[in-house]
């Protein structure tokens, strides 16, 4: 059986690990945290003590890392140590510009990259159902799309590496940005007196449903747990990547700027490692209003 390769067991990349595992696939894991190793291997994975180790065992690796420059680390290391690697699946979400470099990097090396940023948040994660846009040569995607399928839905839009980092880009912006606004008006409701059950309840009956109103404000806000599992500061480099790109296009997002202006404040007052719901506590404090559901008590 040929080995799969899986760097990065964060927050998503753990269960998106556990879930390749769970198809019968032969996974070789490496991280710097050893817990998380350990957890993976207790699961029926193989440890690699290091990159080049893991590269000598796979043909396939697939990576889950949180920033660009730590994505093209790797990508780097990799190419030093190739091994028997053939293909690299990256899952994070590193913008345009820096999947293209990584794909010149392992280029050199003959290592192709299938780009293939994921969407869905830890939840989706854990249950399989994340959505995945893909782009990369045809002939490497067919033998990796059995194990993205095990993590969601996998929808192709490019032959470039690169193009599926501008797709989650435009998906973010407008996750972030139906987020920032909900938050704004449940506000304001709370302001006025109405009941934050009651004000989900009609959005979601009406034709402002968004997946902010159905999902985090009525699960992580309204009882007040701010616990959807993703960092207001990963939150603010997929922002800032989207606006960069769009910058180098030529085109404007205004109401993106106003959304990373109310995500840097978040972090500003919270720190980097609050939850991205936790956006509404700054509105909450200038409005002098909290926007607490009957789940909080």
């Amino acid at each position: 059986m040929t080995k799969i390769g899986f760097v990065g067991l964060g927050n998503m990349g753990r269960p998106m690990a556990e879930n390749i595992l769970k198809t019968g696939a032969a996974l070789v894991v490496n991280d710097r945290v050893p817990a998380a190793v350990a957890a993976l291997v207790a699961a029926g994975a193989e440890a690699a003590d290091t990159l080049e180790d893991l590269c000598g065992r796979v043909e396939t690796v697939f990576l889950s890392l949180p920033t660009p420059d730590v994505v093209l680390a790797v990508g780097r290391a990799i190419a030093a140590h190739p091994g028997t690697v053939k293909r690299v699946v990256d899952l994070s979400t590193t913008g345009p510009k820096a999947e293209m470099d990584l794909a010149e990097v392992l280029g050199t090396v003959g290592i192709a990259v299938i780009d293939s940023p994921v969407s869905g948040g830890v939840a989706g994660a854990k249950k399989g159902t994340l959505a995945l846009m893909a782009a990369g040569s045809s002939n490497h995607f067919a033998v990796v799309e059995p194990q993205l399928l095990a993590l969601g839905k996998v929808i192709k839009v490019a032959e470039e590496p690169g193009k599926a980092q501008v797709m989650k880009l435009i998906n973010n912006i407008c996750s972030a940005a139906s987020l920032a606004i909900t938050s704004e008006a449940m506000v304001m409701g709370a302001k006025a007196g109405l009941d934050a059950d009651v004000m989900i309840e009609v959005l979601n009956a009406g034709s402002g449903r968004t997946s902010a109103s159905v999902d985090k404000i009525p699960r992580f806000v309204l009882p007040r747990g701010f616990d959807f599992g993703f960092a207001i500061a990963l939150s603010l480099k997929d922002i800032r990547l989207c606006l960069e790109e769009a910058e180098r296009l030529g085109c404007q997002m205004l109401v993106g700027n106003a959304v990373r202006m109310l995500f840097s404040i978040t972090k500003a007052q919270l720190g980097p490692d609050a939850d991205m719901t936790a956006i509404i506590r700054p509105l909450e404090l200038w409005a002098g209003a909290e926007v607490r559901g009957k789940a909080a008590g």
